[in-house]
């Protein structure tokens, strides 16, 4: 079965795979942030599977969602559990790695934790100079993701970042904060700038920032496993009942595999084995 897929094709730059000479194309789309394992999936299984081409793009989560939904997509990606609104007995998920989302500061930042309350208060606009969390007296320059992003969602969840106007619940981030878009743009933002606060995807995190303990817990692989450090959600594979393909019913039944989960080890994310 072959869907239209909106927009540019996101893949890895060192891919030589050939559509062309593929038999069923299999297109993908959603969350930024799971398209990193979702084009190291593709590239795999293409090798193992010439005849099946796998294209994947990244717009994020609610726009992986939406796409499960109308069928413009083979398969979503989401970075966050789904809302109740966006629910739906025939839209099935399946849970193919879990990661935890890494609250990161300048790597020359003197501040090594802050509590849940603390980062909330942070991302509000309530606490706006690093001196009132122990650090230095210097404003905060706080860093979110763009509201698509499975990510926000997640951290908004997390760490109760929802206030409600006239009945509607909506971001409680300050307005004052800057929106990057993707992982890489936040990493690129927090490493320029001593002051700045962001968070990421634990799996995307490297020496080039600092991952802040939160409530005195480690950001790590074994401790969001443990349950212990609790910024951490999980990435899901959508798409709707008695839709899919046999190939790409092959496909998602491989990326739970222990082969797909091993891959999910290697990128720092948190298997499901």
């Amino acid at each position: 079965m072959k869907k239209s897929v909106i927009g540019a094709v996101a893949l890895l730059s060192a891919m030589t795979i050939n559509p062309a000479s593929a038999k069923e194309t299999i297109s993908v789309v959603g969350s930024n942030t799971v398209t990193v394992l979702m084009e190291v999936y593709s590239e795999v299984y293409n090798k193992k599977n010439p005849d099946v081409f796998i294209e994947v793009q990244g717009p994020g989560s609610s726009a992986g969602i939406k796409a499960a939904k109308n069928g413009s997509a083979d398969l979503g990606m989401a970075s966050r559990g789904l809302k109740e609104k966006e629910k739906e007995a025939t839209l099935k998920t399946v849970t193919i790695a879990r990661d935890g989302i890494a609250v990161a500061v300048n790597k020359n930042n003197s501040v090594n934790n802050l509590t849940k309350e603390q980062i909330s208060s942070i991302y509000k606009g309530d606490i706006t100079n690093w001196k009132d969390v122990g650090g230095k007296d210097q404003p905060i320059v706080v860093i979110t993701r763009d509201t698509a992003s499975g990510t926000r969602g997640a951290f908004e969840d997390i760490m109760k970042l929802k206030k409600k106007i006239s009945g509607v619940k909506v971001s409680a981030i300050s307005q004052k904060a800057q929106v990057a878009n993707g992982n890489g743009a936040i990493k690129t933002m927090v490493a320029s700038n001593p002051f700045a606060i962001g968070y990421i995807s634990l799996g995307t995190v490297d020496s080039s920032l600092k991952a802040l303990d939160v409530n005195g817990i480690a950001a790590t692989v074994d401790n969001v496993k443990a349950g212990t450090y609790e910024v951490a959600r999980p990435f899901l594979i959508l798409y709707r009942e008695g839709q899919l393909s046999h190939a790409t019913s092959q496909f998602v039944e491989w990326m739970t595999s222990a082969e797909a989960q091993e891959i999910v080890a290697k990128k720092g994310y948190i298997s499901i084995l």
